[in-house]
């Protein structure tokens, strides 16, 4: 018997909607289109691909909508948390890294539309990093 890995598990930030992300997470990937930078709020967005059949709600509606023309996302429509980027044409699904439980269960293996990336992004590592919150 061949043993599975446990489903990866994650949420929201409110906690109202949860999930499960079951099979090997693939296509790890920080994404920096605008259109993910603008459904974040922030300059790039981590994601990974699961099989469709793999991912469940186990609480909550996530709200979901057309961000474009063959494209599905979701997010939870209290806290605003995006969930998932979902193609029709695809039995796949990619969930945002950052909403697992254990984010650092799915590292980043590459990068996606780096021409898109902004500019000051790349600076990120030399700027003074504080443990918590800035001093003062």
């Amino acid at each position: 018997m061949v043993a599975t890995a446990p489903a990866l598990t994650g949420g929201c930030h409110c906690g109202q909607v949860r999930y499960e992300a079951a099979g090997r997470p693939r296509n790890a990937t920080v994404c920096h289109c605008s259109d993910c930078r603008r459904v974040s709020g922030a300059p790039i967005l981590a994601w990974f691909t699961v099989d469709t059949g793999g991912y469940r709600i186990v609480q909550g509606t996530p709200q979901r909508y057309r961000s474009s023309a063959k494209v599905w996302r979701t997010f939870c429509g209290a806290c605003g948390t995006p969930l998932t980027y979902q193609r029709d044409d695809t039995d796949e699904i990619d969930v945002t890294t950052c909403s697992l439980d254990e984010p650092e269960a799915v590292p980043p293996t590459d990068q996606t539309f780096g021409r898109s990336r902004l500019h000051w992004v790349e600076d990120l590592q030399v700027l003074p990093a504080h443990l918590t919150t800035r001093p003062g």
